[in-house]
């Protein structure tokens, strides 16, 4: 595995290695994990990020499945396509231009850290697509 995959994983382990029990003790908390499209973590050229962004998805699931009960969720939230960031260079990224802005992510990782949210395990959330999502959650329940 390459450095930066490495560095990828060894960060969201440790991560949920040092917050998941203190949210454990306390009754509860939510864990939002940020991942990318399927496409990209498969598309050509893109080693080690794709694959990196891949194993960190994975492990989100996990912690969905052992946590299941406890107070603490795990969910998956990503932009739904390129998002203006350090990712793309600056004269080619603009917002508008087919591009994303980084503020997609707002309203959904704002309302998975409220009440409302309690009962939301394990869901893969697509940040574009939010208000759909919502209504479509909702409805189910």
């Amino acid at each position: 595995m390459c450095h930066e995959a490495r560095v990828d994983r060894a960060h969201a382990d440790a991560g949920a290695r040092e917050v998941t029990p203190r949210m454990l003790a306390s009754g509860g908390g939510r864990i939002v994990n940020i991942s990318i499209n399927h496409s990209t973590m498969q598309r050509a050229g893109f080693v080690p990020y794709g694959p990196s962004r891949a194993g960190s998805e994975a492990l989100s699931r996990i912690m969905a499945a052992d946590l299941r009960g406890t107070g603490v969720t795990v969910n998956l939230l990503l932009p739904g396509g390129a998002t203006v960031t350090g990712m793309l260079p600056p004269d080619v990224a603009t917002e508008g231009h087919g591009f994303l802005s980084p503020a997609v992510m707002g309203p959904p990782i704002v309302w998975l850290a409220c009440d409302d949210a309690a009962g939301v395990q394990d869901e893969r959330i697509v940040a574009a697509e939010f208000e759909q999502w919502l209504r479509d959650w909702e409805s189910r329940q």
